[in-house]
């Protein structure tokens, strides 16, 4: 028990270690050098880089440090003791990245500063959050407030990443870098979710049909037996109805559309994304 206890942390710290490294050079080689904030406490403290002229990490560090004081009891030791070595790890990286190895950017351009600084740090963060940690500030803030009231974390997350793109516009003197800003909070986010849900090439597909054992036959000859069929009632007068439930690959959608077309032309199909799999192989 303590060996896969071990294991686990071991893996934690990993995904913490990479998360952390990732984060950093997003903000040092693309965000901080073009001006482009991004979510969160290293938008904040790029914005207030911008006007104090202080070392990025070491601001990282002082506007985490008394919010994660003040949600310890939300988040519980364990969480919070991971966060904290995230917290201090990510700030030491920053300013020693920039102070120390003196990195400059890898871009000038601010589009690709924009997506390449967003994917770096997007990568980071899951990877953070993969090691049941915290990069700290909005979270923090976003499970105290939930805990309070009745807004949903996503919420207190969405607004303030609302407000440091706003305040962009009036810290860099310029529009259009907090529209950039919203393209790498954005781009950002989906990076989180490929990381935390993977990007599964399944798809999920609904088949209501009058036709159920001729197609059940032609979807398992062709496709293979991995499939359940489902019974239930209309809307309509209670009328019976059969559904088909079955996971395919992307790639063998148009085998599976040619099937119902064939085996049942009035056959109603709806796909949709398996955003994560687990089970059976997955």
């Amino acid at each position: 028990m303590k060996n896969i206890h071990l294991q686990s942390e071991l893996k934690n710290a990993l995904f913490i270690l990479l998360g952390s490294v990732c984060l950093a050079l997003g903000i040092v080689l693309f965000l901080v050098p073009n001006r482009i904030a991004t979510g969160g406490t290293p938008g904040i403290a790029i914005l207030l880089n911008h006007l104090l002229n202080l070392p990025t990490g070491t601001l990282m560090v002082a506007i985490n440090a008394p919010l994660l004081l003040a949600g310890i009891k939300y988040l519980g030791k364990t969480f919070a003791l991971r966060t904290l070595i995230c917290i201090v790890l990510c700030s030491v990286l920053v300013d020693f990245f920039t102070e120390i190895l003196q990195l400059s950017a890898l871009s000038n351009d601010t589009m690709l500063a924009t997506l390449y600084g967003g994917i770096a740090v997007g990568i980071g963060v899951g990877l953070i959050l993969k090691g049941n940690a915290s990069a700290g500030g909005s979270t923090i803030i976003a499970r105290i407030v939930s805990s309070r009231t009745r807004i949903k974390p996503g919420q207190v997350i969405l607004f303030l990443d609302l407000a440091i793109i706003f305040s962009s516009a009036f810290v860099f003197n310029d529009i259009e870098r907090s529209l950039w800003s919203l393209i790498s909070i954005y781009v950002t986010s989906r990076c989180i979710d490929t990381i935390l849900t993977g990007a599964p090439s399944e798809k999920i597909v609904h088949i209501v049909s009058d036709q159920v054992e001729p197609l059940s036959q032609a979807i398992i000859e062709q496709l293979g037996e991995q499939g359940t069929i489902l019974r239930g009632t209309g809307l309509k007068k209670g009328q019976d109805k059969t559904m088909i439930f079955v996971v395919v690959e992307a790639r063998s959608i148009n085998v599976l559309r040619d099937i119902v077309h064939n085996s049942d032309p009035d056959a109603f199909m709806v796909v949709m994304e398996a955003s994560e799999m687990l089970g059976r192989g997955h």
